[in-house]
């Protein structure tokens, strides 16, 4: 998976100096097309949806071209395969790249849609920030939630620092383009578009009427996104899938998802049983 990261990333940046965001993203579609890869334009959705993409898109006959949106891979993974260990491992790969000149200098934030998810991801990086080192060099990740953004960058502007990288998070279902108690209006944190992007099953929603989805294309435009998830279902996803380990692959290499039903969970459904229905919740 990080391989085949590096090499998308290698195809999209290129010379890193050479070019803005927008001719990157016309070479990176002229790519896809070059080797037959087509996709269909993003419809903008209700007009308040329309409104949000055209202060940061052209938006054509209610359609936002897909060369403004090219920039983003996805992992198609299976749940157990191993996404969380890629999400930390990309992190450092990032780190990496951006020290060396290879890739711009961009922020990174995390984005996940339930707060299960997020303790796994912190409890990911404790465990590389006690054991794991980089090629060369142990770095250390530091996480942070997205609301504490202002005050990390006016005392750290750059969140590379010697050995050690600083990572936002926050819950993807709590960004909107309004300011409320839990939810927060993603264009106080929008950095000029200037983020990588790391979604872990945050694609929830159709994605041509979702809010979410345009605001995180938003928040990477002048950046990266990489999509994680185990049930891509849009044919973009899926043409921009660089590393494929989905559940047929799962099986098909030998790793197991096993399915058992007991006798008891099947005599509760039988007609004539004695179950009620607080019993058969439990069962199931």
């Amino acid at each position: 998976a990080l391989r085949h990261a590096i090499k998308t990333l290698w195809r999209y940046h290129g010379d890193a100096a050479a070019g803005d965001a927008r001719d990157r993203k016309r070479r990176f579609l002229h790519w896809y097309q070059d080797n037959g890869i087509d996709f269909d334009d993003v419809a903008a959705g209700k007009p308040a949806q329309a409104r949000l993409l055209e202060a940061y898109y052209p938006v054509r006959d209610g359609r936002v071209p897909w060369e403004y949106l090219i920039n983003r891979m996805g992992f198609w993974m299976a749940t157990g395969s191993g996404k969380t260990l890629v999400i930390v491992k990309l992190m450092e790969v990032l780190r990496g790249l951006m020290e060396r000149g290879l890739i711009p200098r961009r922020d990174v934030l995390i984005l996940t849609h339930r707060e299960d998810l997020l303790r796994q991801i912190r409890d990911h990086v404790d465990e590389f920030n006690t054991g794991a080192s980089g090629v060369g060099q142990n770095v250390h990740i530091r996480l942070r939630d997205l609301k504490e953004y202002p005050e990390v960058k006016r005392q750290y502007p750059s969140l590379l620092g010697h050995e050690e990288m600083t990572v936002f998070t926050y819950r993807s279902d709590n960004l909107s383009d309004e300011q409320k108690e839990r939810i927060i209006d993603f264009r106080n944190y929008e950095n000029d578009g200037r983020w990588y992007v790391l979604l872990d099953e945050a694609h929830k929603g159709d994605k041509d009427d979702s809010k979410r989805q345009h605001i995180y294309s938003i928040l990477s435009r002048r950046g990266f996104l990489f999509n994680f998830s185990a049930t891509f279902t849009d044919p973009r996803d899926i043409r921009t899938t660089a590393a494929e380990f989905n559940l047929a692959s799962f099986i098909e290499r030998g790793y197991g998802k096993h399915i058992a039903i007991m006798k008891l969970e099947n005599r509760a459904f039988r007609k004539g049983e004695d179950y009620n229905d607080d019993e058969k919740q439990r069962i199931v």
